[in-house]
């Protein structure tokens, strides 16, 4: 993943404003059976890691996470 890819995160619940505000580089939307939806453009290889930590930090269950078509 040299160029960066598009990302889409689904975590359970409703994200806090200061939850959604921890990730400035992706967009926040509702997304099914009362989750959240977070997605955006993904660097490489470690800000990928990085998202994945930030979500551990704040102990943020990342139901599914998959990369999006170009």
């Amino acid at each position: 993943m040299c160029d960066g890819a598009r990302y889409e995160f689904l975590v359970p619940g409703e994200l806090t404003a200061a939850a959604a505000g921890a990730f400035p580089e992706l967009t926040v939307t509702p997304g099914p059976v009362g989750g959240t939806i977070l997605f955006g453009y993904v660097r490489d290889q470690a800000h990928l890691q990085g998202l994945l930590e930030r979500f551990a930090e704040l102990a943020i269950a990342v139901v599914e996470m998959r990369r999006l078509p170009d």
